[in-house]
């Protein structure tokens, strides 16, 4: 019963704020920003106003495919966000800059992010092997081994949050800063990035209680 309660809560949560930042997207993504700035307009003008000019912004296939790319220098934009004049637009570009900023500045927790990716996206793939290697061949050692590598998937998101939350907090600033979106239109871009940010928190949260169903699996076979 215990264990079907956490199945529930790891894939429920990621589920809910998927389905919020979907919403909230959308909403502001039908609502046009009053400067008639597309998604590549402020991602230039945020950008060059930091130095930035000779990075380059291209389009992506995708919906919400946006990110920026830290090995290329790139900032890429999703077609909705890169032709876009709209709120939800305006805040992702914004968002993503916030990424190129924090690259130019080294911040720290980036820095951190930079280095562990690799190593964790090759941890996560064994680990999972692992677990059903050691369920199936009763080899519990293998068990924790994977317990192990999962909490380095979990350090690897901790360090996401304080990135994620940074760079939304530099897309407002430079929003407001460069006076790329209407004062009324400032709550919009808040509640879009806030919706975003929330996607890395349930992940986070995900995460924990996987290692805590990993650890019962192990205690109950031990």
């Amino acid at each position: 019963m215990e264990n079907i309660a956490l199945y529930i809560l790891i894939l429920i949560l990621p589920t809910i704020a998927t389905i919020n930042i979907n919403m909230v997207y959308s909403k502001y993504q039908n609502e046009k920003n009053k400067k008639k700035l597309s998604g590549f307009e402020v991602a230039r003008k945020i950008l060059d106003e930091n130095g930035l000019q000779n990075m380059y912004i291209v389009e992506v296939h995708g919906t919400m495919s946006d990110h920026y790319d830290p090995n290329q220098k790139v900032v890429r934009l999703s077609t909705d966000v890169f032709h876009g004049e709209t709120i939800a637009a305006a805040a992702v570009a914004a968002h993503e800059c916030g990424h190129a900023i924090q690259d130019k500045e080294e911040y720290s927790f980036m820095k951190i992010r930079s280095f562990l990716c690799p190593v964790v996206n090759f941890a996560t793939y064994i680990a999972y092997i692992l677990f059903f290697v050691s369920i199936f061949f009763q080899m519990f050692d293998l068990l924790m081994l994977a317990v192990v590598l999962v909490f380095l998937s979990l350090i690897f998101q901790v360090v996401t949050l304080p990135v994620e939350f940074d760079a939304s907090k530099r897309a407002i600033k430079e929003l407001d800063k460069l006076n790329l979106v209407d004062k009324n239109e400032q709550e919009g871009t808040e509640k879009v990035l806030k919706a975003a940010a929330l996607t890395y928190v349930a992940a986070v949260l995900s995460s924990v209680l996987n290692l805590v169903r990993l650890l019962m699996e192990y205690t109950r076979r031990d």
